[in-house]
């Protein structure tokens, strides 16, 4: 059975420097990158610690498919590909988790709402 695959991409406190991997196990990754396991990589040198984007496989071969694709974009298209689905460049998972995003969870409150005047 193949695992589950993450394309991931990691910034700075002031959003200068981009960094995109593929992983597994996307909270453990986020988890190193925070704590600078890695000494001397790219995202312990440029403080990398803010994971603003991820797309999750079902594969890991298709992550990795999709991590060579994204890497031959310039920056541009990168920062769109953010822009799409997190406009304010907010952290969208951490190492304890994934975030929810506002307009789900907005949703859910307008769903719940729903359900109450219904009764």
């Amino acid at each position: 059975m193949s695992k589950l695959g993450f394309v991931y991409i990691m910034t700075n406190q002031n959003r200068t420097t981009l960094y995109l991997g593929v992983t597994n196990d996307l909270c453990r990754r986020i988890y190193e990158h925070k704590n600078h396991l890695i000494k001397n990589s790219f995202t312990d040198k440029y403080n990398l610690e803010y994971c603003i984007y991820f797309e999750e496989y079902a594969r890991m071969d298709l992550a990795i498919k999709r991590e060579k694709e994204i890497k031959k974009w310039n920056r541009q298209k990168k920062e769109s590909l953010i822009n799409k689905v997190n406009p304010k460049w907010e952290i969208a998972a951490t190492e304890k988790g994934f975030k929810v995003a506002s307009s789900f969870s907005e949703e859910i409150k307008n769903i719940m709402n729903q359900l109450k005047t219904e009764e």
